[in-house]
């Protein structure tokens, strides 16, 4: 997961679009409905969200990460 998230976001550090979708295949393969769960956000939401035209919140997209293990850290350029 964290190296497929990076390889994302080294290729296009802007895109936001590419990181919900890759954010959308990892969750997808987990399981939409464990990680709807354990976000407490609807399936149908989370499906439209991690799409690859999803503009998901900043809010939606820690949600995820924390209930796929992950952590949003920041770093200098």
């Amino acid at each position: 997961m964290v190296a497929y998230l990076e390889a994302c976001l080294e290729e296009a550090p802007d895109d936001a679009a590419l990181l919900a979708k890759a954010l959308g295949d990892i969750a997808r393969a987990r399981g939409m409905v464990q990680l709807a769960k354990d976000t407490g956000l609807t399936r149908e939401g989370l499906y439209k969200a991690l799409s690859k035209d999803g503009n998901p919140r900043l809010g939606t997209v820690l949600k995820v990460m924390r209930a796929l293990g992950l952590k949003f850290t920041a770093q200098a350029a």
